[in-house]
């Protein structure tokens, strides 16, 4: 099963589950040149005083998508969602949502709908009244609010939990209330800002994949803003890194992930071990760059490599290069040497840092595909850790 073009529904409707997997994966609206976005920011910026908070940002997001702004606190990523909701005015540019401008709207006139990272629940009401409060505000029957409030809290899986009041509930049960009022009014497009903040590590995994099952359901285009990278990776469609109010990246977790479009993004966005060399030649497909700590260099893949004597950095994840204790053989390529400086032990995961010879420190990360109590490898050991050739970015800035 695919996702239908934007054009239909993209999730599905309410009740109807669908296959989270077939359904994300041939989503891809934004490659098509025929789709329209539902929502669309044309150059928008945000000052405060001398402050550009957002500058100059222009996006589409499109029906049925889950997307991620993702940043550092101040980048500029909150105050692009609040004037989307209309808790902002733009200064420059503008913000249609299904080809409407929004302009001049005020926020409880538009068709998206907020939940706060404080969730905001009324403290003196219980469960199914907070649902219902935003209902009862639009003026709905009685008898209609009733069923909305039912299907939601079936949607949440709250029903035994429908008298209590919001002291009564644990943190993951209060992020359920708040989603499930937030959408019961049905709007075109929900907006999360940092969401799962408040929850422990475990049950914001958990709630992660809830989040995602229950957009599927709801066919509701969802727009978070989180600066956990592990958050925006697992859930969003796409991804906006963004820095300093504008927005330097835009793709699949695995784009942005696998090919960062600069250091910045790189560091940002999980672990990273970057080599500042030059490009000694091409010899294609390979690119040879000059290291002071390897004494062959590097050989990495052409992609996007300048000209030799151009200075450039090497991305390299910690999880794409290998640790050994006994050498390499003779001529191997992408080797450098050093000692264990540290090690972090995950469960999942050990985390080698090693010291080169310099001084540098490389992080290794290498998974836990057996059992061990022993470490295989300890600290103050002489290891040697490479590379494959194409494990390794080439950036220029």
């Amino acid at each position: 099963m695919s996702r239908p073009p934007a054009a239909k529904p993209a999730r599905g409707e309410p009740g109807q589950r669908r296959n989270i997997g077939a359904v994300r994966s041939s989503f891809a609206p934004w490659n098509d040149p025929n789709a329209t976005p539902l929502v669309r920011f044309e150059g928008v910026t945000k000052r405060f005083g001398d402050h550009a908070a957002v500058n100059d940002v222009s996006l589409d997001i499109y029906p049925g998508e889950f997307f991620a702004l993702l940043g550092p606190s101040g980048c500029g990523k909150t105050t692009l969602m609040r004037m989307l909701a209309g808790f902002e005015t733009l200064d420059a540019g503008r913000i249609t949502l299904a080809g409407q401008d929004l302009a001049g709207a005020p926020p409880h006139k538009r068709p998206v709908n907020m939940m706060f990272q404080s969730y905001a629940l009324f403290p003196h009401l219980t469960v199914e009244q907070n649902i219902a409060f935003g209902l009862k505000q639009e003026g709905m029957p009685k008898k209609d609010i009733a069923a909305r409030v039912a299907e939601m809290l079936a949607l949440v899986k709250l029903e035994p939990f429908a008298k209590r009041r919001p002291d009564q509930l644990s943190g993951g049960q209060k992020q359920r209330v708040a989603l499930a009022r937030a959408v019961a009014r049905k709007p075109r497009m929900l907006l999360l800002d940092e969401p799962l903040g408040a929850l422990d590590k475990k049950l914001r995994e958990e709630t992660q994949f809830e989040l995602m099952d229950l957009q599927v359901e709801l066919g509701v285009t969802f727009l978070i803003v989180t600066h956990d990278q592990e958050e925006a990776m697992v859930m969003a469609d796409r991804i906006a890194v963004m820095r300093d109010g504008r927005i330097v990246q835009i793709g699949r977790p695995e784009e942005v992930y696998e090919a960062p479009n600069s250091r910045y993004v790189a560091e940002f966005l999980g672990d990273v071990n970057l080599f500042e060399t030059t490009v000694e030649a091409i010899e294609h497909p390979m690119a040879h760059l000059n290291l002071a700590e390897a004494e062959a260099g590097f050989y990495v893949l052409d992609d996007d490599c300048p000209q030799p004597g151009a200075t450039v950095w090497l991305a390299v994840r910690p999880e794409k290069m290998r640790i050994s204790l006994d050498p390499p053989a003779p001529g191997a390529r992408n080797v450098l040497a050093g000692e264990i400086w540290d090690i972090g032990y995950t469960g999942d995961w050990t985390n080698y840092i090693v010291e080169l010879p310099g001084g540098k420190l490389v992080r290794v990360a290498r998974a836990n595909a057996r059992r061990f109590v022993a470490r295989p490898i300890d600290w103050d050991d002489k290891v040697w850790v490479s590379f494959d050739p194409d494990a390794g970015v080439v950036l220029t800035s």
